[in-house]
């Protein structure tokens, strides 16, 4: 049976899950945040939830909500289950807990060399509004980030 046919569910992120994001997000960034920065997340109250598929941890997503806006803080998928829709269920899933919170507008940064976020990010509407120079480490030197924001009302 192929994974699409096994339950996809979003649990909230907990300290048990701490050890396994984590290790996802060294799996898929060059610089990734620490455990502590995930730690942190959860004891100041952002919105973390996990995707699970038959049990197994395989994407993640941070929001932090500040009065009538979200922004997304941290998002990502197992390699393994990258390009099957599962990206799109987890920013589906956060914009709908950032209106629940009741956010009108939620913000990102992406880094520019990442295409395929890209494209996942304006095709579900996201207007790019902005750019910060240097905004991420980069293996030689900083990379630029896009600013991105969509309304969610």
């Amino acid at each position: 049976m192929s994974d699409l046919h096994i339950a996809a569910e979003f649990f909230p992120m907990n300290e048990r899950d701490l050890d396994t994001v984590a290790a996802l997000e060294a799996s898929l960034q060059v610089f990734p945040w620490s455990r502590g920065n995930f730690a942190d997340s959860l004891a100041v109250g952002h919105s973390a939830w996990v995707l699970r598929v038959g049990g197994d941890l395989i994407g993640f997503s941070v929001v932090m909500t500040v009065i009538d806006e979200a922004h997304l803080l941290n998002i990502g998928v197992c390699q393994r289950y990258q390009g099957q829709g599962y990206g799109a269920r987890l920013l589906r899933h956060a914009m709908e807990n950032a209106r629940l919170n009741h956010a009108s507008k939620l913000f990102l940064e992406v880094r520019p060399s990442n295409e395929r976020a890209v494209e996942l990010y304006r095709h579900f509407g996201f207007r790019q509004i902005g750019l910060r120079k240097g905004y991420y480490p980069a293996t030689l030197g900083r990379e630029d980030a896009l600013i991105f924001d969509k309304e969610l009302a």
